[in-house]
């Protein structure tokens, strides 16, 4: 009975140890199974793989990418309309994802000149995005917004206490703390790898010297390591085709250089980016902000410094294709910048049908753009689609001939819809018919995909290869259950991946195609040269070779040379005005322009130089921020004031000059002229050089007009950087006096 009675005392006295051995088993293997799904979800740059599988049941994704909404607290209309219209929109799209690139926030006083973060403009876009989320019945995971200048406005770090996108925006409130973040969407078939990338300014210059994107190396390696994190997938599978999208707010033509000389670009040609999503530019300059980047091309670093059109001109787009073993194109990727909520409260849809990436822009203005939209998948809209890639492998019979065979639209309607046609035309000159019409065939079930349905039409694609690349155009018309008919934009298409060439307007080659971050410096020291030169030339004419170039010179010979130098060398014996300019120059060159306040409520003043603004980082050194940014304040200075001014006062000296001649022709005391001939052209002049001296006036308005430019000018700067008179009297008083000066000189002639 003892012996009994300790046996069944023995595991009563135990059970707390095995209880607590299994609790400590339990969670050794919980943290080892936490542990193994990280480092499983772990690329090779270090941040998370996220990946989310595709709603839609075919081998096809859609995002939606929304841009520079200013919220402001000036324009409370910008969030009303936005949570009324884009959660409705959003709900029947039902994207995968949903792309914010950047702007989220104005952080502009009500006259535009102050800029600097308002934390209330951040609780508006963080109430306004909460709403959305639920109003939309999206997850809220899928929102990635990102910073653009605009909300970096006068920031001096990171988490500052004026960093408010690190406290409201949806990426901050998600833990997404990265300059890059990274999703992948996936499909039965393919990988669809959306990059978005964070090039705002380290250190926050308030506007408007906060302008360009400014990747660093440590982000481009990093950018670079995330682009081929699916380079590299485990060999025993067979490796899923990938996709790749980057998403960012500066467009390429307004991104810096790193200090290695590398750029946004190299990264994406090199690892062969299907498309670069961005905003900041706004709808204002165009509609046609998309631009082909191509590799190769002169430059700095292969940089372009400009792009005269859409597409690079190689003239080798016409050419037989090499089709031979190891050979391809040459990378390039579509960049598209897209519209702004702003004033334009548009909305763009991105899809990727088995690889074919295309994209339809919404005007949410209208009262039915949300209704029926209807975006073509295939085939591509050959003006901004088409890339020479495509034409490569249909011509070498590399593409899979399954994305070839049907004409492909995602139709989204919050009605039931009843009907859907397509129509091809031919365009070709001389004909406008229609070759093509037949309706097109449902696929899957679109209750997982909100309004969205999938629509496709089988078809003989080999039946519209052509020669050219704007024969063929497609429109999709879709009629839903109470007879109201929509049409899809008619687009040209080329079934063998020619491309048809689109010219850009003067303002968009203007921001699109010159890559400003490269062209600063030459179009500065070409200014800087061409006016150190129009001074110092003429002046070493005078004292090294011992010319003189006067009216009565270039009366008896006539020539542009000696018309410039005469006026040049008129302007050398103005003394006080010659050196002033001179000197000025050099001041420009060498020495600040003024100081400000650079961040919101700092307190603190820098100066600002050609180089940039000097600021002081976190070790105590001094360094340059803002370059090329400056450039939107030198440059015009340069161009706009200094050089008017100079003309101006050339003119004024040339002017008492002819009038002298004048006085002298019509008093009858000209020195060594007695011909009657010429004396009666000079009284046919009198109307301009009599005692009313109209030239004079004219030149004096022109002054009065350049007095206002520049001091408007000033104005806005001791705005924008809460300046008076005396923290910038070198920028503000020395062109004006100097002018004056030459005014008053010029006033009486001996």
């Amino acid at each position: 009975m003892e012996a009994n009675g300790d046996d069944d005392e023995q595991p009563r006295k135990n059970t707390p140890l095995q209880r607590s051995s299994i609790l400590l088993i339990l969670l050794l293997l919980l943290i080892s199974l936490c542990t193994t799904s990280v480092s499983g979800s772990v690329d090779e740059s270090g941040g998370r793989r996220r990946v989310i599988e595709a709603r839609s049941g075919q081998d096809l994704v859609w995002v939606v990418q929304l841009s520079d909404l200013h919220f402001s607290v000036h324009h409370p209309e910008r969030a009303i309309d936005f949570r009324d219209t884009v959660a409705p929109a959003l709900s029947l799209i039902n994207p995968s994802l949903v792309l914010i690139t950047g702007d989220l926030t104005d952080g502009k006083s009500e006259d535009l000149l102050t800029m600097k973060q308002n934390e209330q403009e951040w609780l508006e876009y963080s109430s306004v995005m909460r709403d959305v989320v639920k109003r939309s019945g999206l997850n809220k995971t899928i929102f990635y917004d990102l910073r653009g200048n605009h909300d970096n406005f006068g920031v001096p770090s990171l988490a500052s206490s004026v960093d408010f996108f690190s406290k409201y925006s949806i990426n901050a409130q998600l833990g997404r703390k990265e300059n890059i973040n990274t999703i992948t969407l996936e499909t039965s078939e393919r990988k669809h790898l959306f990059v978005g990338v964070d090039t705002t300014m380290d250190i926050g210059l308030r506007g408007p010297t906060n302008l360009f994107g400014h990747p660093t190396d440590e982000l481009l390696t990093s950018l670079d390591s995330h682009l081929s994190q699916w380079d590299d997938e485990d060999e025993k599978k067979p490796a899923k085709p990938v996709t790749k999208i980057s998403f960012g707010h500066f467009p390429l033509s307004f991104s810096a250089l790193s200090r290695s000389k590398k750029s946004l670009r190299d990264v994406f040609l090199k690892h062969s980016v299907s498309a670069y999503l961005c905003g900041h530019l706004h709808s204002r300059f165009g509609k046609n902000l998309k631009r082909l980047h191509s590799g190769g091309g002169v430059g700095f670093s292969d940089n372009d410094l400009f792009q005269l059109n859409m597409r690079r001109s190689s003239g080798g787009e016409e050419s037989d294709t090499n089709c031979s073993f190891g050979a391809s194109p040459a990378a390039e990727f579509w960049e598209w910048e897209m519209g702004d909520w702003r004033k334009n409260r548009a909305v763009r849809i991105v899809a990727i049908d088995r690889g074919h990436v295309s994209y339809l822009d919404i005007d949410l203005k209208s009262n039915d753009a949300h209704k029926t939209i209807i975006l073509p998948t295939f085939p591509l809209d050959s003006r901004f689609m088409s890339t020479s890639l495509a034409r490569h492998r249909y011509e070498c019979q590399h593409m899979i001939s399954s994305s070839y065979d049907a004409i492909r639209a995602i139709v989204f309607s919050r009605s039931i819809v009843v009907d859907v046609v397509a129509r091809v035309y031919d365009w070709s000159p001389g004909f406008d018919n229609l070759v093509m019409e037949a309706p097109m065939r449902k696929h899957g079930d679109d209750s997982s995909s909100g309004g969205a349905s999938f629509y496709s039409l089988p078809w003989n694609y080999r039946a519209f290869e052509d020669p050219l690349p704007d024969r063929f155009w497609l429109q999709i018309e879709v009629t839903d259950i109470k007879g109201r008919s929509t049409l899809s934009e008619m687009r040209p298409f080329s079934i063998n991946g020619l491309s048809s060439e689109v010219s850009w307007t003067w303002n968009e080659f203007r921001v699109m195609g010159c890559q400003w971050a490269a062209l600063y410096f030459p179009i500065l020291w070409s200014v800087l040269c061409c006016l150190l030169m129009a001074l110092l030339v003429p002046k070493c004419i005078i004292v090294v070779f011992k010319k003189q170039y006067t009216l009565k010179k270039f009366v008896a010979k006539k020539g542009l040379v000696t018309f410039v130098l005469w006026i040049l060398q008129d302007l050398c014996r103005l003394p006080v005005v010659w050196f002033g300019y001179v000197a000025y120059l050099f001041y420009l060159v060498f020495f600040p322009w003024f100081s400000g306040e650079v961040f919101t409520d700092s307190g603190k003043r820098t100066y600002m130089t050609i180089m940039g603004w000097v600021v002081t980082s976190s070790d105590r050194k001094h360094e340059y921020v803002g370059e090329p940014d400056v450039m939107v304040l030198v440059i015009p200075h340069l161009v706009f004031v200094v050089i008017p001014s100079l003309l101006i006062v050339c003119c004024l000296v040339a002017e008492r000059e002819l009038y002298k001649e004048h006085v002298r022709a019509v008093s009858g005391k000209k020195e060594d002229d007695h011909d009657r001939g010429r004396k009666k052209r000079w009284q046919r002049r009198s109307v301009l050089f009599s005692k009313r001296r109209l030239v004079r006036k004219t030149l004096l308005l022109a002054s009065l007009a350049l007095y206002w430019k520049h001091f408007k000018n000033c104005w806005s700067l001791a705005r924008a950087y809460e300046m008076n008179v005396v923290h910038f009297p070198g920028y503000s008083l020395v062109v004006p006096l100097l002018l004056l000066y030459v005014i008053c000189k010029t006033h009486r002639a001996p």
